[in-house]
């Protein structure tokens, strides 16, 4: 309504200017007029006047609202009625134009901050390679995944495995595949997922790391955990009644022995029934003691959490488990960086994983010169606490070390392979995780990282 207006006053200056025009031409044509002549010519220059200076008027407020679309300067105000009629419409006009402006400039920006915000909260790591191999990290999982190291182009993905750059730009989009890589000492099972998009007329690759070893970890050890739930109470359903009956044998056997005291030649054959009857009640009982340990890996109650002191819970572990250690020349050391050092976690459970973990190193510097063990605690890159079991012996064969965390594994001939497996039992109740180290003939390294 405003610039319609407007239009209404140009036309009206105008055509008042054009009548006082051929007025001043009627006038001039006739002989005797000349103050009319003069007075009609300073009419139609004020007249001409008036109107280069509406329309100049005009232009100048058109290139502030111009300049402040442009700019998106909606702070610019448009009160127009000092100048003149109509000019209080026009600015109006302008004002409304910047507001309309300004609520879709408004709009689109929240939009885009959704956008962002929910793209940097996804759970799932994003990142994008463009054709030129720069690499673009998009949100906090994909941060928190590379931790302290700076990714910028495609290259510095080999830091964390030789092909990890090769395998993403082979990845056919909508395809996925799995992958191993280790950050900061971590090991990290990714499935690997690409879509290609096409911003500005340039393809880029945009890339999902999903990391999902705790899935697989918790996964794996609810299946052993169900497999061991099963095989325990089948055998301790089968071994009870036989070791009951094993130990009624060997009593039954004693009384008839004693029965027969003055036949000697029936009671060496007793003897030989009752040595076979208490083998079978010995190893009856030793396999429902063998049963029982496994039991604790589908009993493990949840962590009670407190505040640890580490020195306290390193002195407690080195009386425990060191003991005896300086008669046979195995040399200990205990570190704690900073010396103020807490964790909270199950007080009892770790104590437990720490001892189980030095039986272990005593075991592996048996027969070693300058036998030594040492363990320390310390804030990772990640800002977790981090504590490490190292040792100089033999180290474990590759084959070895991939199997060391299976339950009923185990390379020692008395050994139940219950140890370890509640070690990543008691890690991954903790929210944290167990880790080996090894080489042959240098030694092993385990670290604990809640």
């Amino acid at each position: 309504m405003g610039f319609k207006r407007f239009s209404l006053l140009i036309i009206g200056r105008t055509i008042f200017a054009m009548l006082t025009a051929i007025l001043l031409a009627i006038l001039i044509s006739q002989p005797g007029y000349h103050m009319a002549t003069i007075l009609m010519t300073l009419i139609l220059f004020g007249q001409l006047f008036e109107l280069l200076s509406f329309v100049s008027r005009t232009n100048a407020e058109l290139v502030r609202f111009f300049d402040a679309a442009r700019h998106a300067d909606y702070s610019q105000r448009f009160d127009l009625s000092k100048l003149g009629a109509g000019f209080d419409e026009l600015g109006q006009a302008f004002g409304d134009i910047l507001h309309r402006l300004q609520l879709a400039r408004t709009q689109q920006e929240e939009t885009l901050r959704h956008i962002k915000a929910v793209v940097e909260h996804v759970p799932v790591p994003l990142i994008s390679i463009k054709s030129d191999d720069k690499l673009t990290i998009w949100n906090n999982s994909a941060r928190r995944l590379f931790g302290t190291h700076a990714v910028t182009k495609l290259t510095d993905l080999n830091h964390f495995h030789p092909d990890f750059a090769q395998q993403l730009l082979s990845l056919t989009p909508g395809e996925r595949s799995l992958m191993t890589i280790t950050i900061d000492g971590i090991q990290h099972q990714l499935s690997i997922a690409a879509t290609e998009i096409i911003v500005a007329q340039q393809k880029e690759l945009l890339i999902s790391l999903q990391d999902i070893q705790s899935e697989l970890d918790a996964a794996q050890l609810q299946a052993w955990q169900d497999l061991v739930r099963v095989l325990t109470h089948e055998i301790m359903n089968s071994i009870t009644p036989v070791a009951s009956l094993a130990q009624t044998a060997v009593d039954l056997v004693e009384d008839v022995s004693e029965q027969l005291a003055t036949q000697p030649e029936l009671v060496d054959e007793l003897s030989d029934v009752k040595d076979a009857v208490n083998t079978v009640a010995r190893r009856s009982d030793g396999l429902m003691q063998f049963v029982t340990s496994y039991r604790r890996l589908t009993r493990l109650p949840p962590p009670r959490i407190q505040r640890i002191d580490i020195n306290t819970l390193f002195s407690d572990v080195e009386r425990l488990a060191c003991h005896g250690w300086h008669e046979t020349n195995i040399h200990s050391s205990f570190s704690v960086t900073p010396k103020s050092l807490t964790l909270d976690a199950d007080k009892d459970m770790v104590e437990q994983v720490l001892i189980n973990l030095l039986k272990n190193a005593e075991h592996a510097v048996e027969n070693k010169h300058n036998a030594t063990i040492s363990v320390s605690a310390s804030i990772n890159a990640r800002g977790r606490v981090l504590i490490e079991i190292n040792d100089n012996g033999s180290g474990i064969a590759p084959e070895v070390a991939e199997k060391i965390f299976v339950p009923f594994f185990t390379t020692k001939r008395e050994g139940s392979g219950v140890g370890l497996a509640l070690t990543r039992q008691v890690m991954l109740a903790h929210g944290g995780y167990v880790s080996l180290n090894t080489e042959v003939g240098t030694g092993s390294s385990f670290s604990l990282v809640f």
